[in-house]
């Protein structure tokens, strides 16, 4: 099959409209400024990788600041075949924009209208300060040192960037899954820094499902002999801790007849080494494909960090702990756009009606849009048709 990025020019264009891209790289903070996390620990220096499409405009009303899921990346659109610092993480699996088909000349997120931003998380491991990064003050890497964070501190860690490209208010926000909570975030906390609030197939907590399959994914991860408590940088790592997690967060991506159906359709080969067990299925190779594929562009302490970071987040508790009842009291002047999945099986439609009851409250505007999909959670990946006129229509109104 051939990839998008191994077209001719020409063809290109029309696969991938925004083209070529770079990741490029903020840096701020000092030991006399430290960024300073939830917990009280801090980073002398945080850089944040990030991409952008689109031109800003003169007043800078014209920003979209886009969130990626929790494995996501920076690079959102177009064509990207390296990023500094990653380490053989870039696979080619990455060098398609993640929402491609969303960004670009009269799409979605339409790059003749809209300045669009996208960061790689703190504590990610595509070139923003994490794990993986070299700690200034001992010259190597954080590791399992690197400091426990929050949505809210990976929301934080974003705004110097914003205040670099002279951006004060952001025309909107837009995350899905867990990028739908970091989103949410920064509406609830700094309500005058945006105007539109697009959450996609997420929710206003961790929920009770969302706590167990996380927790399972943790201990997958830890457990493995090959975790080494986090330093296992020079040697294997937890490779099949951290394939085993991904297992378990990919039945979750797809309603169930969906992924049977996807395994008949890529038919795929993966290494098999599971002592006393035969593996006699497509759906079984399938699985340990998805596992066995994530190991080689992800880092198992940036996953525990991201992960813990969802486990922690409560909308709910950050309004309680600041004073403010009901949750959205600040954000009278902000609009928002809810999208709910009928068959997700992650972020189910109820935890999207919590976020509008709360909104409803709060008398804030909103409407709340249901996607009707066979395609579960990942939906908002692969079905761009079903989500394009109504992020259009927001986005111009």
């Amino acid at each position: 099959m051939i990839k998008p990025w191994q077209l001719p020019a020409n063809k290109l264009m029309m696969a991938q409209s925004v083209g070529e891209v770079v990741t490029q790289f903020l840096t701020y903070g000092s030991k006399d400024d430290p960024f300073v996390t939830a917990g009280g620990e801090s980073l002398a220096s945080v850089t944040v990788a990030y991409e952008t499409y689109g031109e800003l405009n003169n007043d800078q009303s014209n920003a979209i600041l886009l969130f990626h899921a929790l494995s996501g990346s920076q690079h959102a659109a177009g064509i990207n075949e390296a990023v500094e610092g990653t380490d053989g993480r870039w696979t080619e699996e990455m060098y398609g924009g993640w929402w491609d088909s969303f960004i670009g000349p009269g799409r979605a997120l339409d790059t003749n209208k809209y300045f669009v931003i996208c960061a790689n998380y703190l504590g990610g491991c595509y070139g923003s300060t994490g794990p993986t990064s070299t700690d200034p003050a001992t010259g190597e890497l954080y590791g399992s040192r690197f400091p426990r964070v929050t949505v809210h501190d990976i929301v934080r860690s974003q705004l110097p960037l914003l205040e670099a490209l002279g951006i004060d208010k952001l025309h909107a926000t837009m995350g899905t899954s867990m990028g739908g909570m970091m989103a949410l975030t920064l509406a609830f906390h700094y309500p005058t820094r945006v105007t539109n609030v697009i959450p996609i197939a997420t929710g206003l907590r961790a929920h009770g499902l969302q706590q167990m399959h996380n927790l399972e994914q943790i201990i997958a991860i830890t457990r493995d002999p090959g975790f080494q408590e986090g330093n296992y940088y020079g040697s294997a790592g937890p490779v099949h801790g951290l394939a085993l997690a991904r297992m378990i967060s990919h039945k979750t991506f797809f309603y169930a007849d969906m992924i049977e159906e996807r395994a008949r359709l890529d038919i795929v080969q993966p290494e098999v080494d599971i002592p006393w067990y035969r593996v006699s299925s497509v759906l079984e190779s399938y699985m340990l494909y998805q596992g066995q594929k994530f190991v080689k562009r992800f880092d198992a302490n940036s996953y525990l960090r991201i992960i813990d970071a969802w486990q922690q987040f409560d909308l709910f508790q950050d309004a309680k702990a600041a004073g403010i009842d009901p949750l959205f009291a600040q954000c009278q002047k902000q609009k928002y756009l809810v999208f709910t999945i009928d068959s997700d099986c992650c972020f189910y439609p109820e935890y999207q009606e919590e976020i509008c009851a709360e909104l409803k409250k709060a008398q804030v505007s909103h409407m709340r849009l249901t996607v009707h999909s066979e395609k579960g959670h990942d939906s908002f990946l692969l079905e761009p048709n079903l989500y394009t006129p109504h992020l259009a229509y927001a986005l111009s109104h």
